[in-house]
């Protein structure tokens, strides 16, 4: 289920269960809780960026992860970014947990599991949620990334700097424990 009035976890900075919220109080009071994000390479390693849907209630026409979303209720990290990959992209391939990432203002309150997979099929974005993506170059991130006023959301700046930093390795972050309910 997509919308506000989506039913999540919220957990402590410890990533522990504490109790239930709908999405839309969850993003209204800044309370933590549980997201995945996917780098989805092709055979290049160019990387795929989805261009947010401009109807988005958080960084509408900001260029983003390959796919994103909320864990839901009971789902484990990689049901999550399984599910999230072939609702906004219409992929499946084998993902890696590359890192996870401690809630923070830059992930929006979200303790965030990344995952990578490679792909050759051409992602079919949904256009309900993706106005519109495509693969960048090292170089052309590199680009986008280093123009102060470009559209790009926090998490995607962060996540893609994790990745350069030796996540690519499939080095996991220590600093946030798994999930526990």
């Amino acid at each position: 289920m997509t919308g506000n009035e989506e039913i999540l976890e919220v957990v402590d900075r410890r990533n522990r269960r504490v109790g239930l919220a709908s999405r839309r109080s969850i993003h209204r009071f800044g309370l933590q809780h549980r997201a995945v994000h996917v780098f989805i390479f092709d055979g290049q390693g160019r990387l795929y960026l989805q261009l947010r849907h401009p109807g988005k209630d958080q960084y509408p026409g900001h260029w983003d992860t390959s796919a994103a979303g909320h864990v839901s209720v009971g789902e484990e990290y990689v049901a999550a970014a399984v599910r999230e990959l072939a609702e906004e992209l219409g992929l499946r391939t084998h993902l890696t947990l590359v890192a996870r990432v401690p809630a923070s203002v830059d992930t929006g309150w979200e303790h965030v599991a990344l995952f990578q997979g490679q792909t050759d099929t051409a992602p079919c974005p949904d256009p309900a949620e993706i106005q519109e993506g495509r693969f960048f170059t090292a170089p052309e991130l590199e680009e986008l990334l280093a123009a102060p006023d470009a559209a790009v959301t926090p998490a995607f700046r962060r996540l893609y700097r994790l990745w350069q930093e030796g996540g690519k390795a499939g080095a996991v972050n220590p600093g946030v424990p798994p999930a526990s309910g």
